[in-house]
């Protein structure tokens, strides 16, 4: 099982993604998707957001506010994913180059046309309609082959 935070850094009608393209044999690989990644021994999921933030773009966070909860059974070869979803609306600094690949400010309403995985098509909908969630999504060799949501009021 991982264990691992999905952010998403807003601000002015923007989101800020990471178009994957630099990391060797990297499941993501000419994907968009947000800033996150594995939790560290004794790391809250709230640490790790505020630090892949800071890893992956430079920009300094505060205040997470947890968006949903996805889980993604065997996603990678013997591993379960759980990931916890993240917004951010405060930040302060400026980008830097990011190692996994490139960082832009994308419009809130264009985020959905990108090349995305499928599945984050559903819940970036969700995210942006301000929904809690909780979903399950299965994957076949790259290909959603199911998915489940559960809503909650916050």
């Amino acid at each position: 099982m991982k264990i691992a935070t999905l952010c998403y850094v807003r601000h002015q009608g923007k989101t800020l993604m990471l178009f994957r393209n630099k990391k060797k044999n990297d499941v993501h690989e000419g994907k968009w998707n947000g800033l996150g990644g594995k939790l560290e021994p004794g790391e809250s999921p709230e640490e790790c957001a505020i630090r892949e933030v800071k890893e992956e773009s430079g920009l300094h966070v505060e205040s997470p506010e947890l968006r949903g909860v996805l889980t993604f059974p065997e996603f990678t070869p013997d591993h379960d994913w759980y990931v916890f979803v993240y917004e951010f609306n405060g930040f302060f600094g400026t980008i830097s180059d990011c190692d996994e690949g490139e960082l832009k400010w994308i419009p809130d309403d264009k985020v959905l046309s990108l090349e995305l995985w499928e599945g984050d098509r559903y819940f970036l909908k969700w995210f942006y309609e301000g929904r809690f969630f909780s979903a399950k999504f299965t994957y076949l060799k790259g290909k959603l082959v199911d998915h489940f949501v559960a809503f909650y009021k916050q």
